[in-house]
């Protein structure tokens, strides 16, 4: 019996150094957040075990129990047995009378020998316990390294089709019979597609697998002359084109403005660190990013409110609007302008910090910019910020920005959701337009690049002018070149007045309209809309990058600023957030450091708020419970009377406390 326990601990210690050899390895998915709001509710997803692994589960649990109750059996019998032998041998100790001893020294054997029948049958219960215990421990642990085989060779024919997409591309790209690009005087377009067949509302559309034949308007440019005949013959009274080269052409070579402030044009050079994306991306397919906490490896030392304030780098778009005595013309540089803000995000494929609930960010830049912008985090869960701007030039943009984002597998799809709104405080032309989905490819293996896709609509509610966008996605098949932007310029009527053409991370033209027509039907049933216009005139052209600036994340002169540290801000301003600075400053083990101690910080500041949610209030998820114990510091939600939402906007306030420093209201987040 004694050696019983000594056989068991080496059964034991024999399966642990099993484990240690790897023959059995469990193993918790680090599910680390590209949006990173923190991950508090985030965690693994149980697997459901198939009907067969229970049945055979419940068989061997109702074995081991039998035995179990075999044992409990065996020590019952051995306690009662082992009672009777010692008041047996008691009575054997108390004898005087030689005569008894014979009698009772044969009940004591008896006694004896039914212990030792009882202990050998408990012995014997014990090993066949033991025995079945190890069976069952080795074919389970067969069963799980066959499926971790399983898992590592599906992980590496993943890796090895991708490779193999990878190279089918680039033989495709070179290959002598690819067609070339359409030449300048003849450029094809298209317009929205038909409802129910927008690449944004589809979840797994693919955006590379794009129709070759996509267009439904054509573009013809033709001799001035001639067009100003046939504008004269048609009755039209459109503005004459010489008219309008002061506002429309050269729109984008107005020259920077000049400040009294010396302002950074580089920063610490991005560290070499490796560090594989589908090594954590991998065990997150499906899940809202936002939920999925991630190193500061995968960001840029930004935040998504320094990324709103991006938006403006060409400003100088809308100054010149101001001055558009027609608002089809003003709406082009509108159009211009919406385009222009996805430019600086060609190259940048890192993510930006997800701001801390309640940060803010401002740019106060009336000397040379002429405006002031300001940024808060409205919202945790989903993440939103606000966004309020004034210029002294005439205009004023605001839009609250919520970020959806999904990991696909193959590639990840960010959609900013909420509308733009951008007034003229002189014409009272009012603007409102929604970004369009930002696509991320290559996350499995090789190197990722960026796309924009779907469509915009511009509408001005003043004169119900309307521009209407068109972000042409990738395709590997397509006569189109990359990244192509088009659009159509009509009025209230819907008479066409211009057509815009360019790319989102160069340049847009526009051309204005002097006739329209419908081609002929195609073989397929569809008809386009021919326009004659005249030859294009430049609306907007990106600023080159830096020198240097692909060791520096592939800032933008503007974006370099922006994280550079100003007196006399809100203690919540993102340029004050410790793990941001740190990640700038290139050490990063730090401020992956700092950014898990603001992240349980946070937490513990959303649960105090939950906490403090009076019992039987209507909110009945925490979504709704955080909107309503939160509230924001310098914006409060009103009902948008155009989009029929409810949306953040600017209450006042944020710059009369900058001109007192005056900052008691700001919460400690940092």
């Amino acid at each position: 019996i004694a050696l019983q326990p000594r056989q068991q601990s080496e059964t034991s210690s024999h399966l642990k150094k099993k484990k240690k050899k790897g023959q059995v390895q469990w193993s918790t998915p680090l599910i680390p957040a590209l949006w990173e709001a923190e991950a508090d509710d985030s965690g693994d997803d149980d697997e459901a075990a198939t009907p067969a692994d229970k049945s055979e589960l419940h068989h061997t649990l109702k074995n081991l129990s039998l035995k179990l109750d075999d044992l409990s059996t065996c020590n019952d019998l051995i306690a009662k047995h082992g009672a009777a032998l010692q008041r047996s041998l008691n009575e054997l100790d108390g004898l005087k009378i030689p005569s008894e001893t014979g009698e009772k020294l044969k009940a004591v054997n008896e006694r004896a020998t039914l212990f030792r029948i009882t202990s050998n049958a408990m012995i014997n219960a014990c090993r066949d316990f033991l025995e079945l215990a190890e069976i069952h421990s080795r074919k389970w642990q067969r069963a799980l390294q066959y499926e971790q085989e399983q898992r590592v060779h599906l992980e590496e024919t993943i890796e090895q089709l991708a490779k193999q997409h990878n190279s089918l591309e680039r033989a495709f790209r070179g290959a002598p019979g690819r067609p070339a690009n359409p030449s300048k005087s003849f450029s094809e377009g298209s317009l929205l597609t038909p409802k129910g067949e927008d690449s944004e509302e589809d979840e797994d559309t693919e955006y590379f697998d794009a129709m070759e034949d996509s267009t439904s308007f054509i573009t013809v440019i033709t001799e001035a002359k001639e067009d100003r005949k046939a504008e004269g013959s048609s009755g039209t009274s459109s503005v004459d084109w010489s008219s309008t080269d002061n506002v429309l052409d050269g729109a984008s070579l107005v020259p920077k403005g000049s400040s009294k402030v010396k302002r950074r044009v580089r920063i610490p050079n991005k560290p070499n660190y490796s560090l594989n994306l589908w090594s954590i991306m991998k065990n997150c397919i499906g899940r809202e990013l936002s939920r999925i906490p991630m190193p500061v490896n995968f960001n840029e030392p930004l935040s998504m409110l320094q990324r709103l304030t991006e938006d403006l780098e060409y400003h100088h778009l809308l100054d010149k609007a101001v001055h558009c005595t027609s608002s089809v013309e003003q709406m082009c540089l509108v159009a211009a302008f919406s385009v222009s803000s996805y430019s600086t995000t060609v190259h940048r494929i890192a993510k930006p910090f997800n701001p801390m609930l309640g940060e803010t960010f401002e740019l106060d830049r009336l000397d040379d910019m002429g405006l002031r912008s300001l940024c808060e985090q409205v919202s945790h869960h989903p993440p939103s910020a606000a966004h309020y701007v004034f210029s002294k030039h005439g205009w004023s943009l605001w839009q609250e920005i919520t970020i959806s984002s999904k990991f696909r597998g193959k590639y990840i799809s960010i959609m900013p959701l909420g509308a733009i709104h951008l007034e003229f405080q002189a014409s009272g032309n009012h603007y409102v337009w929604r970004k369009s989905t930002s696509t991320v490819h290559n996350i499995i293996v090789g190197k990722l690049w960026i796309d924009q896709s779907g469509d915009i609509e511009i509408v001005n509610h003043k004169t119900n002018d309307r521009c209407q966008l068109k972000f042409l996605p990738y395709s590997y098949f397509s006569k189109e070149p990359a990244r192509k932007v088009t659009g159509v310029v009509s009025d209230s009527q819907g008479k066409a007045h211009y057509v815009l053409s360019g790319s989102w991370d160069e340049q847009m033209e526009c051309s204005k309209v002097v006739h329209s027509s419908p081609s002929s039907p195609s073989s397929d049933g569809k008809q386009k809309t021919v326009y004659q216009t005249l030859s294009a005139k430049l609306l907007w052209k990106k600023y080159p990058l830096p020198e240097n600036a692909e060791n520096m994340y592939y800032f933008s002169e503007l974006a370099l600023t922006l994280n550079e540290h100003e007196e006399g801000v809100a203690p919540t301003d993102s340029r004050l957030r410790p793990d941001q600075r740190l990640m700038e400053k290139g050490r990063w083990d730090e401020a992956n450091t700092e950014k898990q101690r603001l992240e349980e910080k946070q937490r513990l500041s959303r649960r105090r708020r939950l906490e403090a949610c009076v019992p039987g209030s209507s909110c009945s998820s925490e979504e709704e419970k955080e909107a309503d114990t939160y509230t924001p510091l310098w914006f409060e939600k009103r009902l948008d009377p155009l989009t029929g939402e409810m949306a953040c906007v600017y209450k006042g306030g944020y710059w009369e406390a900058k001109e007192k420093q005056d900052w008691h209201m700001c919460p400690n987040i940092f």
